[in-house]
């Protein structure tokens, strides 16, 4: 019986909003290649890169090229359309010490869904790599409770010597804010955005728009211009986060609590001077 069979034709169109060199490092992890390998699949030339699918894994293919940010296409592969007993009669045999040429081109043998295996490394006192929304918040946490330990040590030693716990006071205040703009940066790395963008804070109101944007802006899950993406987040990770959740949820029940304690003490002061004011009845 004959069964129909197709090919993924590529040539090198890009998807709307995604930049050349970002296409290149995702097929490149991809297709287990280096990135210099791709680098002819992008001159404008139709390109095989699978043969012989069926339509499913197909469409399976063709999906996997359009997460990594390129645009291809399914075509019928009449040159393989054969019968399966004649092909595999027709087929020569390998012998156990030959190995298979394998193609740069060649799409992962595996599952493409599963091909992106790669992890970037972690590196907390860094400027390189990405790091997702829950470590981003799990590191915040672990910076809050050390820069808290930190300045009490300092106001021990202001105890004893004000400049010694001055200056003391300065160097953990510079390096907890240097260790931010590095978690900030890797943070904005994960969606594919640069650094720079934390000049911002310096901008009234828009900083705090940024803050927001680190939480919750989801990161690529595929390699881009930045590295591969960060590992998954385990146990330990996520329970760091939810406390930095807790303390963010805490410190704005706290805030809240004394605006409308400040603001009912107000309208307590302005109710009695104006009950002041009004003239004796007596008189």
């Amino acid at each position: 019986m004959t069964t129909p069979l197709f090919k993924i034709v590529f040539e090198g169109q890009l998807r709307n909003g995604v930049e050349l060199q970002t296409a290149k490092l995702n097929l490149a992890s991809l297709f287990k290649s280096e990135v210099t390998a791709v680098d002819n699949l992008f001159s404008g030339k139709p390109v095989a890169l699978k043969r012989g699918l069926t339509q499913a894994d197909a469409q399976v293919y063709l999906n996997a090229l359009n997460d990594a940010g390129v645009e291809a296409r399914i075509e019928t592969d009449p040159v393989v359309i054969l019968n399966v007993e004649e092909d595999e009669k027709s087929s020569p045999k390998l012998y156990s010490s030959q190995q298979e040429p394998i193609s740069p081109y060649a799409p992962p043998r595996a599952n493409v869904v599963d091909a992106e295996t790669g992890y970037s490394d972690l590196k907390v006192f860094s400027f390189q790599g990405r790091i997702g929304r829950i470590r981003y918040l799990a590191w915040l946490s672990v910076l809050t409770f050390t820069g808290a330990i930190a300045a009490g040590i300092c106001t021990l030693i202001m105890s004893a010597s004000l400049v010694g716990g001055g200056l003391a006071l300065a160097v953990v205040g510079a390096a907890a804010f240097l260790v931010t703009l590095q978690i900030g940066t890797q943070r904005l790395h994960d969606a594919g955005w640069s650094a720079w963008l934390l000049c911002l804070y310096l901008v009234p109101y828009v900083g705090f728009i940024l803050s927001l944007l680190l939480v919750f802006a989801p990161g690529n899950k595929t390699t881009n211009r930045y590295g591969p993406p960060p590992p998954p987040n385990n146990r330990g990770v996520i329970a760091l986060a939810c406390t930095w959740l807790f303390f963010i949820g805490l410190s704005t029940l706290a805030t809240l609590t004394g605006g409308i304690l400040s603001l009912k003490e107000e309208l307590s002061d302005v109710t009695t001077q104006y009950e002041q004011s009004l003239p004796d009845d007596d008189q």
